[in-house]
């Protein structure tokens, strides 16, 4: 029999959920990889008798483990490790700090995540574009694209522009801009090293923008950088985003698609583009369409996925011309 400070992680999940019964580990399996059960009834299947000793030591790690990631959530790291070290001790507190932090990733500015995005932009208004950018990037889609959208236009290409072509930022740099605002907001911080930016981190804060500050961005984009602009471009609406169209709009555009390359966009799309897709034609054209698709035997993923971007440049054509209107983020709301 295994000393409790001898367990392995998986034999301590294994007894948890002994512990816990049979009632809650099902609803626990129901949330784990096929791998990952297959591990743990093995493990839990090796447990023949569990001192209880064993089960009340294992429940009371993660009571702790529990209330920590708490403390983290609520009140930072810093404030996660000073309570548990009054509760705990510092050994202990230390432990459980490094066993959940190893877990959890956090992110840099963690903190400004959970400030409001009006009061966020008070304090990094003026800093920077750069500063911005790095900043951005961190933040959620919705928090970027509302401080994105209060900046003046050439601020906003500018800052837009460095977060696309932003890579790995120096961990230094980060703690740096990360305890300067920290002064400033008067909370707790947390950090890791991860990588932030790209072009997918702006086209996910422009996909939130009202659609006046997206044209105002990509236009200047184009001048300054037409590549990245187009890169950009391409990734503001993808195939699987048809379903973000009203009926009316997707009409329009299936009168100028071609019947192939629809029927060689729609042979690896998902179910729900399809039947959006069906549900507005006739009967006889969706008939038609089924019948050429499922005669169209194998096609190269490459042909596929040219077929589904002549329809996307088909559906931005029309947007730009305002025949189509996507809707995408506050005071985009349509009116009928």
């Amino acid at each position: 029999m295994y000393q409790s400070n001898e367990l392995t992680g998986k034999q301590k999940a294994a007894i948890l959920l002994i512990a816990l019964g049979p009632d809650v580990s099902a609803q626990v399996f129901k949330h784990l990889r096929e791998d990952e059960i297959e591990k743990l009834t093995l493990e839990i299947a090796n447990q023949r008798k569990v001192p209880q000793e064993h089960k009340d030591r294992v429940l009371n790690e993660f009571h702790q483990m529990c209330l920590a990631k708490e403390y983290i959530s609520s009140g930072g790291l810093d404030y996660a490790r000073e309570v548990l070290e009054k509760a705990l001790g510092a050994e202990k507190a230390i432990s459980i700090i490094n066993r959940l932090t190893s877990s959890l990733q956090i992110r840099p500015f963690d903190f400004a995540r959970k400030t409001d995005p009006a009061q966020l932009l008070n304090f990094i208004q003026n800093e920077h574009p750069q500063t911005l950018a790095l900043i951005m990037a961190y933040l959620q889609p919705e928090q970027g694209a509302s401080i994105l959208s209060a900046l003046p236009p050439d601020r906003q290409v500018d800052v837009a522009r460095r977060i696309a072509t932003m890579d790995r930022t120096s961990p230094d740099v980060i703690k740096d801009v990360e305890r300067i605002l920290e002064r400033k907001l008067s909370s707790l911080v947390t950090q890791d090293f991860t990588a932030a930016g790209g072009v997918d981190s702006i086209v996910g804060v422009l996909n939130k923008v009202d659609r006046t500050t997206e044209r105002t961005i990509i236009e200047n984009l184009e001048v300054q950088n037409p590549e990245l602009a187009e890169e950009i471009k391409k990734r503001m609406f993808v195939f699987e985003d048809i379903v973000m169209l009203d009926d009316r709009s997707l009409q329009l555009v299936l009168r100028e698609v071609d019947s192939k390359d629809l029927a060689l966009a729609l042979k690896a799309s998902s179910t729900e583009v399809a039947e959006k897709i069906y549900k507005n034609m006739s009967k006889r054209a969706s008939d038609m369409l089924r019948e050429e698709i499922e005669y169209m035997g194998p096609v190269r993923i490459r042909d596929v996925e040219e077929a589904q971007q002549k329809i996307v440049n088909g559906i931005r054509r029309l947007e730009e011309s305002g025949e189509i209107v996507i809707s995408r983020g506050k005071g985009d709301e349509i009116i009928v």
